[in-house]
């Protein structure tokens, strides 16, 4: 098993929420899809408001070369969004929406999809619409069950883990004996992790 705790702002979760599940399915690991919200987390621990790469401009723009090379080498397209980081809350209320019913991966590659190719405004109900759609539930019920409090106090309830598993960014990835690895270049260490921590609790 292994937790893939992820943002919908953050650039690098793209590239690993596009990877994890072929490559932990080649591993034999199972995956628990952990949608959250990482700025509290920025907030709490370094003081910050906005984005670390927007914060710091030449970070940024060593990231956004970064990304461009990381998706280049998997086959992914990028397009540089016109606003980032964007508001990714009712995106991250969706896809805890789905958990239950199994389609909230491929809800979360569709709004990757829209918002690092396609350029459009994931905070916006119309846009997730026709991608909640697409993996066959009910924009309008969905809709309305993201704006409920019980989904809202499950997202807070996934910071509060979070918080709790010492993350500090997105993409992370945490082992089933609590071992945290932070960042899409870490996925593959992260499975082999895992395996191999199963294979000493079975032996």
């Amino acid at each position: 098993m292994i937790e893939f705790w992820y943002e919908f702002a953050s650039t690098y979760s793209y590239p690993a929420a596009m990877r994890v599940e072929h490559l932990a399915d080649q591993a034999g690991v199972v995956v628990h899809w952990r949608p959250f919200i990482v700025g509290p987390l920025f907030n709490e621990q370094q003081g910050l408001t906005d984005s670390p790469f927007n914060a710091f401009p030449v970070k940024g723009d060593y990231m956004w070369r970064d990304l461009q090379r990381v998706c280049d080498r998997e086959g992914l397209p990028l397009h540089h969004p016109s606003q980032f980081p964007r508001n990714s809350l009712l995106a991250a209320r969706v896809a805890i929406c789905g958990l239950e019913d199994g389609w909230t991966p491929a809800f979360s590659r569709a709004v990757y999809q829209a918002n690092f190719v396609d350029d459009l405004d994931i905070s916006n109900p119309e846009v997730l619409a026709p991608l909640i759609a697409s993996v066959g539930a009910g924009p309008e019920h969905v809709l309305a069950a993201a704006a409920s409090a019980p989904v809202k106090d499950q997202l807070k309830d996934h910071v509060r883990q979070a918080r709790e598993r010492g993350l500090f960014g997105a993409p992370s990835f945490v082992t089933a004996d609590g071992e945290l690895f932070w960042g899409n270049d870490r996925l593959e260490q992260a499975l082999d992790w895992a395996v191999r921590h199963q294979d000493m609790e079975s032996a």
